[in-house]
């Protein structure tokens, strides 16, 4: 850490180096102050303010600690009363000492801010560590550029049929966009041939009931989803209570119930319908085949996706996963296909929410280029699937 003097007082200042026995700058103006501090990038000084006249100083020192908000301010002056020391701390002083101070208390003081200073830079580089995005490979980006390239040469006849089939069966778009979360998450359009009729977005909340991944039952769910979503007013307990009621306008449950049902809802963050009546018969073929996702070699070619990775998620359902335990799986690119596409499906050939997120993060960990080219062999076996889905 350096030192800056700033004021005329030069006894003053020649006092404080040889108490300090170090280097301390004079600067006696405002333009001064900026002119030393102007050309360093990483800001680290400590600045003994000589007291003047407050009309002048508050204003300074505020504007100061607004250009360097990394500054340490002392502000050097006599015994000052609460009513005058509050404008100074305000402006951006962050202590005060007198003129008197003795040696020992300077170097107290001075020791005190170091360590201030050491722990304030920690833990501004563990935030930054903690904030670190990811960033595809090298081999990884070479690789999707390759293939997804190559793919839309290849089956460009397919394209071509595809879209000429959906624009005949139903009015609306060829390729449906919708906002998606990739990694980092970062937000990105979308692209997949639409299967879907062209207000199918509108008649979602119609068809939530019918969510593959609801672990409640319909009677529960109706129940429960008016807690989850009531405004909570007031929370009261009694002595002789095991649990804590929480009231709303006209409802009222136990905290036990409420905060269950707000795990289910984390839990049900995926949606998907069984046998969606919303898909046309175009549709319900290129889903089969997974030819609806071939416009994603668009977003591969692009960068907003990789060839393998994480499937991108709906905003609706990225926003309920952003807790430290979930976190990972944005840490991984965005895919065509990934790996839980082509893990076994459970029983039933289903696969819970929890299942999917868990592989998820198995991948953003893992992943290799040998990997990579296990799950694309594995695709090609498993697209076909025996469920509508």
């Amino acid at each position: 850490m350096e030192y800056i003097f700033w004021g005329s007082n030069t006894p003053l200042l020649t006092q404080l180096r040889q108490t300090l026995s170090c280097r301390i700058v004079e600067c006696i103006t405002f333009q001064q102050m900026k002119s030393s501090l102007s050309h360093i990038d990483k800001i680290d000084f400590c600045v003994f303010k000589e007291k003047d006249e407050p009309e002048i100083d508050i204003p300074t020192i505020a504007q100061l600690h607004k250009l360097y908000p990394s500054l340490y301010i002392i502000l050097i002056s006599t015994p000052l009363s609460k009513e005058e020391k509050i404008p100074y701390l305000k402006a951006g002083v962050d202590c005060m000492i007198s003129k008197d101070s003795s040696k020992e208390e300077l170097h107290k003081l001075l020791s005190v801010i170091s360590d201030f200073k050491e722990k304030e830079k920690l833990k501004e580089d563990n935030h930054t560590h903690s904030l670190a995005e990811f960033k595809l490979p090298l081999w990884k980006r070479a690789f999707d550029i390759m293939a997804s390239s190559c793919a839309i040469l290849i089956l460009s006849p397919i394209l071509i049929a595809t879209a000429l089939a959906i624009l005949l069966e139903s009015k609306g778009n060829i390729v449906y966009k919708s906002k998606r979360v990739g990694s980092n998450y970062k937000i990105f359009d979308f692209y997949k041939f639409r299967s879907m009729y062209a207000d199918a977005d509108k008649r979602l909340a119609e068809y939530k009931k019918l969510n593959q991944y609801t672990k409640e039952s319909e009677e529960e769910e109706l129940t429960n989803s008016s807690y989850a979503e009531m405004p909570l007013q007031l929370a009261i307990s009694d002595d002789n209570a095991q649990d804590i009621l929480l009231f709303s306008d006209n409802l009222s449950t136990s905290e036990n119930d409420y905060l269950k049902t707000k795990q289910t809802e984390r839990s049900n963050a995926f949606f998907k319908l069984e046998n969606d009546p919303r898909i046309t018969h175009v549709g319900q073929f290129i889903r089969k085949y997974s030819i609806d996702e071939l416009p994603q070699l668009f977003n591969i070619l692009k960068g907003d996706m990789s060839v393998v990775g994480n499937r991108p998620l709906p905003l609706y359902e990225a926003e309920l996963l952003t807790s430290d335990e979930y976190v990972h799986r944005f840490m991984a690119p965005a895919g065509l296909t990934g790996l839980w596409q082509v893990e076994k499906r459970g029983d039933a050939g289903k696969m819970s929410a929890e299942e999917r997120k868990q592989l998820d993060i198995k991948y953003a960990k893992e992943f290799s280029f040998g990997m990579d080219m296990k799950i694309i062999l594995k695709t090609f076996t498993a697209f076909i699937q025996k469920e509508n889905v």
